[in-house]
C-alpha cells in the first residue's frame, strides 16, 4: 500500500465541513453541511445513514471532489480534496445511483475502457477486465451487450468498472436500490468480499437498515448536516438499554395516543408518528412483557384502534429513531417525541 494511501489508520478524515448552497431569487440559501466531522477506518465498510436532506449526498460529492466545501477540510487516501483533487480521484472509485456503463458495449469493453480512462495501459486493462469479470461472476456474459443484462448483473458491472484502476477507497451510493432480494444478497457478498479480500475501504450510503447492519463495520448517522452518532452497529444497539416496543396505529390521533400512553409507567423515548390512515407508536422499556399488556389496556380504554404489537431487542431502526427522532422510512413525517436525544 502506498505511504500516502491513508492518514494513520484512517482512510478518510473530515473536519468541520460546511457547505452552503447560495440562494437564488426568492429561494433562500441552504446550509447542507453544518460543521460535519468524522473519520473512516481503512479497510472497512463504513455506512452513512440519514434522512433525505441530511447531507449524505453533499458529503459524498465533497469526498469524491465533485463539489468543494464552503469551509472545513477533508482528506481521502492521504490527499486533500481541495488542494489535490487529481490525486484523490486517482485513488477512489465511485458508483452513483444511476447506471455508469454503456449498454451498447459488452461488459469486457466497458471494463477495459474504464481502466484506460483512468490511465491503465492496454495490456494491463485487458488483464484487469478479465479478472474483474471472473470475480463478479460475469465472465460467461462478458461478450454480451450490457443492455441485455439483468438489473443485478448491470449493478455488479458498475461496481467492477469503479474498481478497474485499483482504487483504495470505493464510494457506493445506494448500490442495491431496485434490486430483487437475490440480486441484493449477491451484491452484499461482493461488497463484503472486497473489504475482506482486497482490503478496500468502502463508503456505503443506503436506505436499507438490514443492509447497513449486515455490511457496515462502522456507521455514522447524519442529520441536518451534522454528525449525530458514530460506532459499530453492535455498539450503537447496545447503547439502547432495555427492549423496544412498537404498535401499529390505525387512523391515529397523536394527541389522544400520547394522553393514553402517558398513563403507562416504565415507558421512555416515546415517539408517535402519523401518516394518513397509518401510524406507529414506538417506545423503550426495561420490562417488555409487562409493558405490552399495559399499553394494550391503555389504548383499548381510550378507544384507540391499533394493529400489531411487537417487542424486541434493539435494532438499527431503534437506534435511528432514538437519535434522529423519527423512523428511517418516514423522514418527511413530523414526529411527536418525548425524551429523544438530540
Amino acid at each position: 500500500m502506498p505511504e500516502n494511501s491513508i492518514t494513520g489508520d484512517r482512510a478518510i478524515v473530515a473536519t468541520d465541513l460546511v457547505k452552503v448552497y447560495p440562494g437564488r431569487g426568492r429561494r433562500p440559501a441552504v446550509r447542507a453541511l453544518d460543521g460535519l466531522g468524522f473519520s473512516v477506518p481503512a479497510g472497512r465498510v463504513f455506512g452513512l445513514l440519514g434522512p433525505n436532506g441530511a447531507g449524505k449526498s453533499t458529503t459524498t460529492k465533497i469526498l469524491t471532489t465533485l463539489s468543494r466545501p464552503t469551509s472545513g477540510t477533508a482528506v481521502v487516501a492521504g490527499h486533500d480534496v481541495a488542494t489535490d483533487p487529481a490525486s484523490v480521484r486517482a485513488t477512489i472509485g465511485y458508483v452513483s445511483q444511476g447506471a455508469s456503463t454503456d449498454p451498447l458495449l459488452t461488459a469486457r469493453e466497458n471494463l477495459e475502457i474504464a481502466a484506460r480512462l483512468r490511465g491503465v495501459g492496454s495490456g494491463e486493462a485487458r488483464g484487469r477486465a478479465a479478472r474483474l469479470l471472473d470475480e463478479f461472476g460475469l465472465a460467461e456474459a462478458s461478450r454480451r451487450p450490457v443492455g441485455t443484462f439483468s438489473g443485478g448483473m448491470r449493478r455488479r458491472l458498475d461496481v467492477a468498472a469503479a474498481l478497474a484502476h485499483r482504487p483504495r477507497v470505493l464510494f457506493l451510493d445506494e448500490p442495491t436500490t431496485g434490486l430483487d432480494p437475490e440480486a441484493r444478497a449477491t451484491m452484499w457478498a461482493e461488497i463484503r468480499r472486497l473489504s475482506g479480500e482486497e482490503a478496500l475501504t468502502v463508503v456505503l450510503t443506503t436506505h436499507y437498515m438490514e443492509e447497513a447492519d449486515r455490511l457496515a463495520d462502522e456507521l455514522l448517522i447524519v442529520n441536518r448536516g451534522r454528525a449525530v452518532v458514530q460506532g459499530t452497529p453492535d455498539e450503537l444497539k447496545a447503547a439502547l438499554h432495555g427492549d423496544s416496543l412498537r404498535v401499529s396505529l390505525v387512523e391515529p390521533d397523536p394527541a389522544a395516543v400520547r394522553a393514553a400512553i402517558g398513563r403507562v409507567a416504565g415507558l421512555r423515548d416515546v415517539v408517535i408518528e402519523a401518516s394518513g390512515v397509518d401510524g406507529v407508536l414506538a417506545a423503550r422499556t426495561d420490562d417488555a412483557s409487562a409493558a405490552v399488556g399495559a399499553v394494550i389496556g391503555a389504548l383499548d380504554a381510550a378507544g384507540i384502534r391499533f394493529g400489531q404489537v411487537a417487542a424486541s431487542h434493539p435494532t438499527l431502526d431503534d437506534v435511528y429513531l432514538h437519535f434522529v427522532g423519527h423512523t428511517f422510512g418516514d423522514a418527511a413525517v413530523p414526529a411527536l417525541t418525548e425524551g429523544v436525544a438530540a
